[in-house]
């Protein structure tokens, strides 16, 4: 697995060489073999960094927050040259260091005098397996940064992101999730992950499309229902039958061709004229009782309506 680390080493022991003027303390060590929180760097991993450690820049303390936090100007202070594995104890290098720096004189006179209140901590991203108890660091795969610290023979050593569990606690069965990814910036993640911005901005896009094609097509259908309404009520004035309850005959006259028909015209005012030209016709062809019922009347019909019949004699010739 992958993992950010911090690696703390201090100078005890350290045979180093100050030079003031140069601004230079030759020898300092960078990384172990062993760390004292029990981890292990194997010796390909430590000779594959070498490398990565050439050239890294050193500041003053720790990032304020994140570790991949952008840094002052201030606490730039120097960088590490020449790095080298020394066979058994480790990489090693000169540190140069500015004489200007508001910081100089204390980190040369601790390194002459107080090598153990001067070390490295080191923010790296690392891969990591184990071997029971133990946890091996297989590869160093890239080094955020070398920071300058105090005192650091007080700390455990190796620290990562998420400290473990007390005994006590309760083991949770989840993998574990390092406090650094609930930290983590979107600016430090397009520098340092752009292939995870990358997968997330396509699945993102995805989804943003397929929200748009269900949003058209909600739109057309919305806008289908509101059309289909505004045929409806212009069949109704010009006193066609409604399509929805209409039977027989005059189902013909609104058959679900002919409103489908209207449904397709692009445009109202042409949908409009057709029915309009329906109502027209369907007058010519019968009398306009035909719009009371919702069904045909005979021309005898009318005539009763229109003139009530004296009496049942007459009432039984005029239905015979």
């Amino acid at each position: 697995m992958q993992e950010m680390l911090q690696e703390y080493v201090d100078l005890r022991g350290v045979a180093i060489r100050v030079d003031r003027q140069a601004g230079v303390i030759r020898g300092v060590k960078i990384l172990g073999f062993q760390s004292r929180n029990g981890r292990t760097y194997r010796p390909e991993a430590l000779a594959q960094a070498a490398p990565l450690y050439e050239g890294a820049k050193v500041n003053v303390n720790h990032p304020k927050g994140h570790p991949l936090s952008p840094r002052d100007y201030q606490d730039r202070i120097g960088q590490i040259r020449g790095v080298e594995l020394r066979p058994g104890e480790g990489l090693f290098g000169d540190f140069h260091f500015n004489p200007k720096h508001a910081l100089a004189e204390q980190l040369a006179w601790d390194a002459e005098h107080a090598p153990e209140n001067v070390g490295f901590s080191h923010n790296v991203e690392a891969r990591t397996s184990r071997s029971g108890d133990q946890v091996i660091v297989e590869a160093i795969l890239r080094v955020q940064s070398v920071d300058l610290v105090a005192d650091p023979a007080t700390t455990r050593g190796l620290f990562e992101a998420t400290q473990p569990a007390p005994e006590s606690a309760p083991q949770d069965p989840r993998p574990p999730c390092p406090a650094l990814f609930h930290q983590m910036t979107l600016e430090a993640l397009k520098e340092h992950r752009p292939d995870l911005v990358e997968a997330i901005g396509r699945e993102a896009a995805a989804d943003r499309s397929e929200l748009r094609a269900e949003l058209a097509r909600y739109e057309a259908a919305e806008a289908l229902r509101q059309r289909r309404v505004r045929v409806c009520r212009w069949l109704r004035e010009q006193g066609l039958p409604d399509p929805d309850r209409a039977e027989g005959a005059s189902r013909l006259l609104v058959s679900d061709r002919f409103v489908q028909a209207l449904l397709e015209v692009p445009d109202d005012e042409t949908v409009r004229r057709l029915v309009e030209e329906r109502a027209a016709l369907a007058r010519s062809l019968g009398p306009p009782g035909w719009r009371d019922s919702g069904r045909p009347q005979a021309r005898h019909q009318l005539e009763l309506d229109a003139a009530p019949l004296p009496d049942a004699k007459a009432f039984a010739e005029a239905i015979t």
